[in-house]
C-alpha cells in the first residue's frame, strides 16, 4: 500500500491531499492565513480522518513552483521540516503540470498549455502533452508575456488552462479554455508516479521552483532611481 501526502500552495487556493492506496483525503483552504497557518493543521487532520500517522506515508510531494513566493517559501519550508522529521523523501511538483492533469482528467485533448498569472504584465506558463497515462513536457516553465505565449500555441489543437487571476483576455479569443487552479489532488498523483520512477530527492534537496529572481526593488535601489532620474 503506497501512501502519498502532497500539498498545494502556490497560489491564493491552497490545498492538502493523502493518497492512500486507491482513496483520496483532501482538503481545500481559501484565505489570508492559509499559506502560514492553515496548512500543517489540514495535514493533521487528513492524517487523523485516514487513522494515519506522518511516519506511515511512503513519501511528501508538493507543488514546487512557479506560482506567490511566499506560498513556494511555505511550501518548501513545511515539507522540508515534515520529510526531515519522518525520514521520507520529497516528491517537487511542477504546480503547471498538476493543472495540466487536472485538464486532461476533464476533456479529452492532449496538448495544455497551462497559465498562471505572474504579474507585471507577465505570465507563467508551460506545454504539456499527454500520451496515454505519459506526461510529455513540451515547452519547460517560463516568464512571458501571454501574447507571447499564444504565438507558437495551435488554436486548433491545444487547450489553455487558466489559473488565478486571469479572466478570458481578448487574445484567447477562439482558443479552448478551461480555467483550473493547481490542486494537491494532481500534485499527489503526480508525486505517487515520480516515486514508482525513482525521482524523490531527500528533504534537504528539495527546492522552490523561481522564474523570477526578483519582484520589488531594495529601498537602496529605489533611492538610486529616484536620484539618477
Amino acid at each position: 500500500m503506497t501512501t502519498i501526502l502532497a500539498i498545494e500552495t502556490t497560489t491564493e487556493l491552497a490545498s492538502a491531499a493523502l493518497f492512500v492506496e486507491d482513496q483520496m483525503f483532501t482538503l481545500e483552504l481559501s484565505g489570508v492565513q492559509t499559506h502560514s497557518q492553515g496548512i500543517l493543521p489540514a495535514i493533521q487532520s487528513l492524517l487523523a480522518e485516514a487513522k494515519l500517522a506522518l511516519s506511515d506515508c511512503d513519501a511528501i510531494a508538493f507543488g514546487c513552483g512557479p506560482g506567490a513566493f511566499t506560498g513556494i517559501r511555505t511550501a518548501c519550508g513545511v515539507v522540508q521540516g515534515l520529510a526531515f522529521g519522518a525520514n521520507l523523501p520529497v516528491l517537487p511538483v511542477v504546480s503547471l503540470q498538476s493543472m495540466a492533469l487536472a485538464a486532461a482528467e476533464r476533456v479529452s485533448m492532449a496538448d495544455f498549455v497551462c497559465v498562471l498569472d505572474a504579474r507585471m504584465n507577465e505570465v507563467y506558463w508551460a506545454h504539456y502533452h499527454f500520451s496515454g497515462n505519459d506526461c510529455v513536457e513540451l515547452s519547460p516553465p517560463a516568464l512571458s508575456r501571454l501574447d507571447e505565449v499564444l504565438v507558437s500555441t495551435p488554436p486548433d489543437s491545444t487547450q489553455i488552462v487558466l489559473g488565478n487571476g486571469l479572466a478570458l483576455p481578448e487574445q484567447l479569443r477562439g482558443f479552448a479554455h478551461v480555467n483550473l487552479m493547481p490542486h494537491a489532488i494532481q500534485v499527489a498523483k503526480i508525486g505517487l508516479h515520480g516515486l514508482q520512477a525513482g525521482l524523490s530527492v531527500a528533504a534537504e534537496e528539495a527546492q522552490p521552483l523561481y522564474l523570477r529572481n526578483k519582484i520589488a526593488l531594495t529601498t537602496a535601489e529605489r533611492t538610486m532611481v529616484k536620484a539618477s532620474s
